[in-house]
């Protein structure tokens, strides 16, 4: 459980100084994270021995220095203040490109010239030269894949999960789970129709969103959001608010979702009840709410059980898997999350991993607690998943229960 108390454990002033080292570096990291997208990758390429005619370096490096000028303005138009589609469609696409450059950069940079020196390839110029082919080759394939992985309606991804408090009355229920649909720029109203549409093949009792529905207000991102209240379930559609949410209006999602025939479970809970037994379903909305200043908007477990049986099974839908930590203290059966993409766009997975305790998938925390972590049904920001496909999740619940058939 977090813990908001003064108390601080024995050598945590001993940690203090390395982590407010850390949150100096987390400070100027948009300043310097640029310059290291762009600069490595361009001496990698064009410096390290390539000896490529005076124009062709001349002009690689001006193409380098305006990605590098380039990419932070074009974000700053497409997400501050102007939040103009266009300039943030390109500051995005350059996100990703140069963080796929920068990662193959290294990676070949580093591993590709021993390899060739032991194979036989004589003469560093034309180890160089192969280097900087091999990099932009896979760059250029990486970001052709990763753009049609992200664009493609998602495949569903099935699994039984388990819940030992479930009853019988109650296996087999099926849970589809969407989520960080990330409706913005890029116009996906066609393929938010059609994420409805394989969501209906599904046949659920409950379905979930669990938050970042889009990049924008409701009022500007409306048209891609409708399909979503086409999705059909037989016992009910919920959601819950992402961080994503407070950046754009959170009390006009809710509203629009509310419209739209969803259930906004802002710290409070349903009960779904078939034979003779009953599931709660809670949701909280983002850890990030109470500090978005938006009045009544907080984290509060607690409130979304109230009033509940303490021995029914929960299922409780939480944006961030960090929460999981709380959800593990009450005793919550299976929480369903997003927000981490599995990473997007790999190896942002090891970023992820360090402010989240699960990256995708099922896994146990506690002495009880399941949680599901989603890879999302859509994409941020840059319009790439690299080796982190998308997904709709249809989990299967099942009890222990059930009496065998002699």
């Amino acid at each position: 459980m977090t813990d908001t108390s003064d108390t601080r454990p024995a050598g945590s002033e001993a940690r203090a100084p390395r982590q407010s080292g850390l949150h100096r570096l987390m400070r100027y990291l948009p300043l310097i994270a640029p310059v290291l997208l762009w600069a490595v990758p361009c001496w990698v390429l064009l410096h390290t021995g390539q000896h490529w005619p005076v124009p062709v370096t001349l002009v690689g490096t001006a193409l380098f220095a305006l990605g590098l000028v380039g990419m932070p303005l074009a974000m700053a138009r497409g997400h501050g203040r102007r939040q103009q589609d266009r300039a943030a469609i390109v500051g995005d696409t350059l996100l990703g490109a140069s963080w796929v450059l920068f990662t193959w950069s290294i990676l070949l940079g580093v591993s590709l010239r021993p390899a060739l020196t032991v194979v036989g390839v004589d003469g560093s110029q034309d180890r160089a030269r192969i280097v900087t082919w091999a990099v932009l080759g896979v760059t250029a394939v990486l970001l052709a894949w990763g753009y049609a992985e992200a664009r493609r309606v998602p495949r569903v991804r099935r699994l039984d999960v388990r819940l030992p408090r479930l009853g019988a009355g109650l296996d087999g229920i099926r849970v589809v789970l969407i989520t960080d649909t990330h409706y913005g720029p890029l116009e996906r109203t066609r393929w938010s129709a059609r994420v409805c549409e394989r969501v209906n093949t599904l046949e659920a009792d409950l379905v979930c969103h669990t938050g970042d529905i889009a990049d924008g207000t409701a009022e500007r991102r409306r048209a891609q959001a409708l399909p979503l209240g086409t999705v059909r379930a037989t016992r009910a559609r919920v959601y819950v608010t992402g961080n994503h949410e407070y950046y754009s209006e959170a009390q006009g999602w809710v509203d629009l979702m509310g419209e739209l025939g969803w259930e906004p479970l802002r710290n409070r809970h349903l009960l779904l009840e078939r034979g003779g037994d009953t599931l709660v379903v809670a949701g909280v909305d983002d850890v990030t709410a109470e500090s978005s200043g938006l009045a009544g908007h907080r984290a509060n477990l607690a409130g979304a059980l109230n009033g509940a049986d303490p021995d029914l099974p929960v299922l409780l839908l939480a944006h961030q898997p960090k929460f999981v930590d709380r959800a593990a203290a009450d005793g919550i059966d299976l929480q369903l999350s997003g927000h981490t993409h599995g990473g997007q766009i790999w190896p942002f997975h090891h970023l992820v991993r360090i402010d989240q305790p699960a990256l995708a998938g099922l896994s146990h925390h506690g002495t009880r607690t399941l949680l599901y972590t989603s890879r999302g049904t859509g994409f941020w920001g840059p319009p790439f998943r690299v080796f982190a496909p998308s997904e709709i999740t249809l989990l299967v619940l099942r009890s222990p229960h059930v009496p065998t058939s002699s």
